[in-house]
């Protein structure tokens, strides 16, 4: 996602330094106007802001405790995107403005399709000052930038809802499952549901069943799109804040043990829609 996010940034006029793990990541960055570099710390000398993509909040902290911070300009306004714990996305902010830079965490929503096409969507937690300063750069790689309220509420609105998509998706699975073994036609019921009470994004927008709706990870043998893995990822965190915050989530709770079955079958590549696969089995 990341390296559709950087070439949105080119497009909208910024000058971006690029860093990734991978060297084909790298080469799609040059070839979209980004100047590439062998490390972070070399990324972000002379910045105005740093904006980053990583996979999990043990390595948030540590790249920005080792890379980042004291290395970006003071001052420069830090935009971490990642999808990661409340806790930690706290700390680091807490972290980074005590060595004198703004901070938000603005975790985001659409998938790689939205990343490419800039039409994302950003769930920011932060200070109103920094949020001000982030806003126009988050707005060049998305359709909406939401402020969420202090540090971390971004990502506690990033955690819930994906719980909510995840539910949602595996309710809406099992839904086309059923409907096919009742020998419904599967288009005539996604054209009366589109239209009814159960619509929902999953259905409308995200279709799980090939040739039905706007073309999808479905539709490409369930290639690309969101990994269950990752969905998987954001529903154990949704797990954890839930018990941290004493929530009754018992549909959410059944997603996660679902799609844990799911990618424990050898699945985690596979878009998270592709569930259908063993609903209908």
């Amino acid at each position: 996602m990341g390296g559709g996010m950087a070439a949105n940034l080119v497009k909208a006029g910024h000058d971006v330094n690029a860093f990734d793990l991978s060297p084909e990541a790298l080469t799609r960055s040059r070839d979209n106007g980004c100047a590439v570099f062998t490390s972070v710390r070399e990324a972000v000398v002379g910045v105005d802001a740093v904006v980053s993509m990583l996979p999990n909040g043990k390595i948030v902290a540590s790249v920005f405790e080792n890379d980042i911070l004291g290395h970006a300009p003071t001052g420069t306004i830090l935009l971490d995107c990642s999808t990661i714990d409340v806790g930690t996305a706290r700390s680091v902010t807490a972290d980074a403005v005590a060595a004198g830079y703004d901070m938000v965490d603005a975790p985001v929503s659409g998938g790689i399709a939205a990343a490419n096409g800039g039409t994302l969507t950003f769930m920011v937690g932060g200070t109103d000052a920094a949020f001000a300063r982030a806003e126009p750069i988050l707005a060049a790689m998305g359709k909406a930038v939401i402020h969420a309220g202090a540090s971390g509420a971004g990502q506690a609105a990033k955690i819930c809802n994906n719980m909510l998509l995840g539910a949602s998706m595996i309710a809406t699975c099992e839904t086309f499952a059923m409907a096919e073994k009742l020998g419904l036609d599967l288009q005539t019921f996604y054209d009366i549901s589109s239209k009814a009470s159960g619509q929902n994004w999953s259905m409308t927008s995200y279709c799980p069943v090939p040739g039905v709706g706007p073309t999808t990870p479905a539709d490409n043998d369930y290639q690309g799109g969101f990994a269950t893995a990752l969905m998987l990822k954001d529903l154990k965190l949704a797990m954890e804040a839930a018990s941290l915050a004493g929530a009754d989530v018992p549909m959410g709770a059944r997603a996660a043990e679902l799609y844990a079955q799911f990618d424990a079958a050898g699945n985690g590549g596979l878009d998270f829609s592709a569930i259908i696969q063993t609903l209908k089995d």
